[in-house]
């Protein structure tokens, strides 16, 4: 039995609406996700795991570090505020990681590289942002 010729245009409009429906659906932008925080993978088989304090009284500073950081490609694990202020930003390595100290200050713009000897760490590197850190303008917290 066939259907009458309305009946058939009826449906197939439906089924066009439907398709378009699921069209717009698929590429409609999502409101769940955020551009611009999506970081560079670090490097197998290399440990840079990082932890940044902020040694200032200035809120938020250890955040933009932590996201200029992971913008360059290290694996931020922990930030904080660091339990004393400091003028100067320290970046704080194991005795075997000098260039990974190095590759930090490149990344941040400022730093003294010293070198400590702390087995109860757990990090790579410690991060203690001071008073003569500034953000670049689009990492302001």
């Amino acid at each position: 039995m066939e259907l009458p010729l309305q009946d058939r245009r009826v449906r197939l409009i439906l089924i066009l609406l439907a398709v378009l429906l699921l069209i717009a659906f698929a590429v409609w932008p999502r409101g769940d996700t955020v551009d611009g925080y999506a970081y560079t993978i670090p490097a197998p088989g290399e440990d840079n795991t990082i932890e940044v304090l902020n040694g200032t009284d200035r809120r938020g500073l250890a955040r933009g570090g932590t996201r200029r950081l992971r913008a360059a490609g290290f694996d931020v694990v922990f930030f904080g505020n660091a339990p004393t202020p400091t003028d100067t930003t320290l970046i704080l390595v194991g005795i075997d990681a000098e260039a990974l100290g190095k590759r930090l200050r490149q990344a941040l713009g400022t730093g003294m590289v010293r070198q400590q000897l702390d087995t109860l760490r757990r990090v790579a590197a410690t991060v203690v942002l001071g008073a003569d850190y500034q953000l670049p303008a689009g990492l302001h917290p």
